[in-house]
């Protein structure tokens, strides 16, 4: 963990951070959770496989599949 001004801020991975803004897309808009998603496919041809994986951990899987195929 680490401290920004003083507040304790969690760091995670690009592909959790996607799954996560598929997870609060009514809190952050499905526009985000896109943008994310393609700057994610954009920089990480490769890490198809961890995106999956945030994906199923966040039991955002099924929401984040159609999205994935349609972008790719």
């Amino acid at each position: 963990m680490r401290r920004i001004d003083g507040t304790p801020v969690r760091v995670t991975t690009p592909a959790k951070t996607v799954a996560d803004c598929f997870r609060f897309r009514r809190h952050v808009g499905l526009d985000v959770a896109l943008e994310a998603l393609r700057d994610y496919l954009r920089r990480n041809r490769n890490g198809m496989d961890a995106l999956m994986a945030a994906a199923r951990a966040d039991r955002v899987y099924s929401v984040l599949r159609p999205y994935i195929e349609a972008v790719t």
